[in-house]
């Protein structure tokens, strides 16, 4: 859970009302099979991403003859800061309501000093065990809302939810619609980032690399089904949190009137909450979207600092596989990129704007991720670790839809 689900979604629904709810339950559930064979690469190959991006057919560029792929991520990461600037200015916001003697910008800053730190330091066990317990108390809080909605002047019946799924996407809503589908479920960001945990903390750590044994690909084949039901689990608890921030969105801010906008967005979105619970629940929901939007913060820099530094070395910038260089390039990006988030909102100050531009760019990500993952199960050796038919099939569906979900905006659009 994070600024997809936070600020992505529940715009969406103030802008749109109940009519888009289709974009956020087909956005959880057609990724899942690509963020699979992405864990499946890992486990296979052992390689991180960029070095199977740069396996990729098509054009290459540079002194390192580097992959087409790379040099586009390349490109489209420098519209990223923007994202990230929007969520740390969620998190600095929440922290200005609850203390309002200290400025936006001053909170920003220390924000950004505190997750540059504590990435830097290598905190990431501390946050996660606490990141998992505290969100788990916001989304039964956000879930609950839902319900309590029903009892007030903003429930919502089984109409308008049928009206939600007929896949209507009125222009109006488009841009907002891509933004949301890149965000939420399991975003193109955290695909690419999936590959890294798996080598270091996950399944692929535990099949060991690869040889040519039995015994290595009976491991193999172990971990993926171990992982394919963590992934098929996760998507069911994370599309039943996200329909629910959509719901809250569409229900209230949408019947209200009320957009979240500049730095009025946190204090737009806690009306969902005290439209549900009453004014009581203001303060809990500060709590949770401060947890929910630096937890983000956290998770999206640790990763980063790996991928870029992966990144870097296959277009020949550092030796990735110089232990030395990587660490020093990790400890150089875990504080250049939250400065350039600080720098993103206090010059455009319109957090859910530069969210939502995040999210239009993570879309466009998610189409190069599309065409690897294709790449990956077809043209790379599958090590004895072919898919099922089942499997192949819902790859295919995943990836024909978000596609058609691409041109469908356009069309839309025009």
């Amino acid at each position: 859970m994070g600024s997809g689900e936070l600020i992505s979604t529940t715009t969406l629904g103030a802008k749109a009302g109940f009519v888009t709810f289709w974009v956020i339950i087909v956005s959880c559930f057609v990724k899942v099979a690509i963020q699979l064979e992405f864990g499946k690469q890992a486990i296979r190959t052992g390689e991180t991403v960029m070095t199977s991006l740069n396996r990729l057919g098509g054009p290459r560029f540079g002194k390192q003859n580097a992959n087409w792929s790379l040099w586009t991520w390349l490109f489209l990461w420098l519209f990223k800061p923007l994202q990230l600037g929007g969520i740390i200015g969620g998190v600095a916001i929440a922290l200005n309501m609850a203390f309002p003697s200290v400025s936006i910008t001053w909170f920003a800053i220390i924000t950004g000093i505190v997750v540059a730190s504590m990435v830097f330091k290598g905190y990431y066990s501390f946050i996660e065990k606490m990141s998992v317990i505290l969100m788990l108390l916001f989304t039964v809080f956000t879930i609950v809302a839902v319900f309590m909605l029903q009892k007030t002047n903003f429930a919502f019946t089984l109409n308008d939810i049928l009206e939600g799924v007929r896949f209507k996407l009125p222009a109006v809503t488009v841009g907002f619609a891509i933004a949301a589908f890149g965000l939420t479920g399991v975003g193109g960001d955290e695909i690419v980032a999936y590959n890294y945990w798996c080598l270091e903390k996950g399944y692929a750590q535990y099949t060991g690399p690869y040889d040519e044994t039995e015994e290595w690909r009976q491991r193999a084949k172990g971990w993926i089904k171990v992982m394919n039901i963590d992934a098929v689990l996760s998507m069911v608890v994370y599309t039943l949190v996200t329909a629910a921030f959509y719901l809250l969105g569409a229900a209230v801010l949408y019947q209200r009137g009320e957009i979240p906008a500049g730095f009025e967005m946190i204090e737009t979105l806690s009306l969902m909450y005290t439209g549900a619970y009453g004014a009581w629940a203001k303060s809990f929901f500060l709590f949770g979207s401060f947890m929910v939007l630096f937890s983000t913060l956290f998770s999206a820099l640790a990763a980063r600092t790996r991928i870029f530094s992966d990144l870097f070395g296959q277009v020949g910038w550092i030796d990735f596989f110089d232990l030395k260089q990587r660490k020093r390039t990790v400890a150089i990006t875990a504080w250049v990129f939250p400065v350039l988030w600080v720098i993103a909102l206090l010059w455009i100050k319109l957090p859910v704007i530069m969210v939502t531009i995040g999210g239009i760019i993570t879309f466009f990500m998610l189409l190069i991720i599309v065409y690897a993952g294709l790449h990956f199960r077809y043209k790379q050796k599958q090590y004895g670790l072919e898919s099922s038919k089942f499997y192949d099939i819902a790859l295919w569906v995943s990836c024909v839809v978000i596609f058609l979900v691409g041109f469908y905006g356009a069309i839309s659009l025009i």
